[in-house]
């Protein structure tokens, strides 16, 4: 993939965080230096991966091992909590969790549009991530990690479990698609949420009017790649370079400089994000 100019432009004046970039997606497998080279032209100076379950932490772990600006969150996504039975999984987990490269507990949350995977009735499968996203709220607090939360037509069952914690930890609501309104009693208690680069899309729509007026210091902005590549690569795989772009967009639809959607954005993932300098 040839560098896009924009890209080299962009790291002579800003530094971008990308607080959500699957490094250990397989779509990855055949280039990751090459992806992490590009982002790294383009400014990206931080990155955080998520993991999806015990072997994708695993995975990213050993990644980071050997990239000094990768961070890994650890944590079994609702989509794969039928990995997880009983109780000895969260033992694993919380040993994976003491990893100095590990910056919070992720992605965690409720999914709820797609299909119960067999075995499962529709009630039996939200009761089972329920349970499962409680237990790894629980270890966050106890381990003083913050949270990446995942929602998907389960928001008002996602808030509902992960509020009572906001005494003991934070959480970033990821690729963020809901109003102010539906945020504000979040950002109130202290939780943020987070653009991909939907509100790049034509079609954003309440996205881009939440992103133009949440205020500084609520919001982190990051690429959830290998998905939701923002204009100009929509459709494309997404990549932690695009990033740049995602803050374009939202500084247009904000009225204010790139360089200060990347600089509040990077100080919020920072003093958001474990274990960073």
């Amino acid at each position: 993939m040839t560098l896009d100019t924009r890209f080299t432009d962009a790291k002579a004046q800003c530094m971008f965080f990308d607080t959500h970039t699957h490094l250990g997606s397989k779509q990855f497998d055949g280039d990751l230096p090459a992806v992490l080279a590009r982002a790294r032209a383009a400014g990206v100076t931080r990155m955080v991966a998520p993991a999806t379950d015990l072997e994708n932490a695993r995975k990213l772990l050993a990644i980071a091992e050997n990239e000094p600006d990768v961070r890994v969150a650890v944590g079994i996504h609702p989509c794969d909590a039928d990995s997880v039975s009983g109780d000895g999984w969260i033992s694993e987990l919380r040993e994976l969790a003491q990893h100095p490269k590990v910056c919070a507990i992720g992605e965690i949350g409720l999914d709820y549009f797609h299909a119960p995977p067999a075995g499962f009735t529709l009630d039996d499968w939200k009761e089972h991530q329920a349970r499962v996203l409680t237990a790894q709220l629980e270890l966050a607090a106890e381990l003083k990690l913050n949270v990446i939360l995942h929602n998907r037509e389960s928001w008002e069952d996602l808030t509902a479990l992960v509020l009572p914690f906001s005494d003991r930890l934070r959480g970033v609501f990821h690729c963020f698609t809901g109003t102010l309104e539906q945020a504000q009693p979040l950002l109130e208690r202290g939780h943020l949420i987070s653009f991909t680069g939907i509100v790049s899309f034509k079609n954003a729509g309440l996205i881009a009017e939440t992103a133009r007026l949440v205020p500084a210091g609520s919001y982190m902005i990051e690429t959830d790649a290998p998905y939701l590549a923002p204009v100009p690569n929509r459709g494309k795989r997404c990549e932690p370079a695009y990033v740049a772009d995602t803050a374009r967009a939202i500084a247009a639809l904000r009225g204010e400089a790139i360089e200060k959607v990347a600089a509040d954005t990077s100080q919020t993932a920072l003093q958001f994000f474990h274990g960073w300098d």
